[in-house]
């Protein structure tokens, strides 16, 4: 089996062992009923991500576990929130659990009321196994799943740290070294950037939407939040356009071709091709990154925290949790699925193979007893442990976040085609102020 689909030390983690999870024992060890829904079919959507792909590697489990069958509905982002709107204003969602991602629709749920508060399951101890362990989910995690008015509808699962991930090979044969700030982040972009033989020497979410938390990333490096505690919009002030400034100088001057359409997923096939030397992008997407059957640089690439920017340095921070669809007939079979799906075991799966920060604390002390297969894992766990520590949200905490992405992701896009950062920004700042007035106040 291949290493990410066990643990490989049962001193770090006694429940997860070498020969894989026991759900008989387990059920024994907790004295739990598991099997109190058995029977029961789950509908879960899901946006794609290697989250995901963890726990449909240990389906299996669960539904040996518990004896409830479940049915994996998985959508690429952007067509994900749409789609989840869309089935949540028809009042009559097709599924019973959802994946929220915090950043992007957690106070349009909030406000719409569109997942149960699962406070009561908590502490109901008939459907709440007794080792489930809420504070074990670091303060962090918490408060991402917990509403404005104190709400939690979701159990946070994965935490994404945009992180700087880097083509040692291509480094090491023009002589740069790894960047730890903005000045020299920029500089070996351009130092590696060699078009004619097909390298560019950055790479990094391009398309509209998708783009705009690389600017704020490199805003918060300023010091400065687009969207202030009391509405005050610093989208087109000096910091701005510094960081506009800066992404324009990477992902055009520095980019591949047709750049302006990328997202994640364009932007992991290039880095893997090995056609980029320096990619920043969440930290989920390692795990392929380090697959060599699908990586052309598995065995040289490298990781390290988010660059410093002149005022500090932080990690652009994502965070994505599972909710209970009001409606939905198998409440507490899918409080079930919620409690196995961010268990400590899963989460412990999901770090070590490279699948996710975790949001249970116990999860990072679990792999300090893991041997990284290799310096490339080792560095990758270390680069998520440092961002945890200067974890920021990468996107402002405000309902009309994806009206937010659509209007200054499409001023980034602009700015691809050579368009003046400073310029696009007092546009954008100008449509989006009207917007964000509207949403807030309704």
């Amino acid at each position: 089996m291949l290493r990410r689909d066990l643990l490989r030390t049962g001193a770090a983690l006694a429940v997860v062992a070498e020969s894989g999870f026991d759900p008989v024992r387990a059920a024994a060890v907790s004295g739990f009923d598991w099997r109190q829904c058995a029977g029961q079919h789950l509908e879960v959507a899901w946006q794609r991500a290697s989250d995901v792909e963890n726990l449909q590697r240990h389906a299996a489990e669960f539904r040996d576990l518990t004896g409830i069958d479940v049915a994996f509905d998985v959508v690429p982002e952007q067509q994900f929130r749409q789609k989840l709107v869309m089935e949540f204003t028809s009042g009559h969602p097709s599924f019973d659990v959802a994946y929220l991602a915090y950043t992007s629709q957690k106070r349009l749920f909030g406000k719409g009321q569109w997942l149960l508060d699962v406070r009561p399951l908590m502490a109901d101890a008939l459907v709440t196994a007794a080792d489930f362990d809420w504070p074990d989910f670091s303060p962090q995690a918490v408060a991402a799943a917990t509403q404005a008015d104190r709400r939690i509808d979701t159990l946070p699962i994965t935490f994404g740290y945009n992180i700087l991930m880097w083509n040692k090979a291509l480094f090491q044969a023009k002589g740069v070294a790894c960047p730890t700030d903005f000045p020299s982040l920029l500089a070996a972009a351009k130092a590696l950037h060699d078009p004619k033989a097909g390298i560019s020497g950055f790479v990094g979410r391009g398309m509209k939407n998708a783009n705009t938390p690389m600017w704020t990333g490199f805003l918060m490096g300023y010091g400065v939040d687009p969207v202030g505690p009391h509405g005050e919009l610093a989208t087109d002030g000096d910091a701005a356009v510094a960081a506009a400034t800066l992404y324009q100088a990477l992902d055009r001057d520095c980019g591949p071709v047709g750049v302006v359409g990328f997202n994640w997923y364009e932007c992991q096939a290039n880095f893997m091709l090995g056609r980029a030397a320096i990619y920043l992008d969440t930290s989920t997407i390692a795990a392929k990154i380090n697959d060599p059957a699908v990586s052309h640089i598995a065995d040289h690439v490298g990781y390290t925290a988010f660059p410093a920017g002149p005022a500090l340095r932080r990690a652009p921070t994502f965070g994505d949790g599972l909710g209970i669809v009001p409606a939905s007939k198998q409440r507490v079979a899918a409080w079930l699925f919620l409690q196995w799906a961010t268990g400590k075991t899963m989460q412990s799966r999901q770090f070590i193979s490279g699948d996710g920060a975790p949001a249970r604390s116990s999860a990072y002390e679990a792999a300090k007893g893991v041997t990284p297969r290799s310096q490339s894992e080792a560095e990758w766990m270390a680069a998520v442990s440092a961002s945890r520590d200067i974890a920021y949200p990468a996107m402002p905490d405000i309902v009309a976040v994806n009206e937010f992405r659509d209007i200054y992701g499409a001023a980034l896009s602009n700015m691809l085609g050579g368009a003046d950062p400073a310029s696009e920004l007092k546009r954008a700042t100008a449509q989006f102020k009207g917007v964000y007035e509207r949403t807030e106040a309704g």
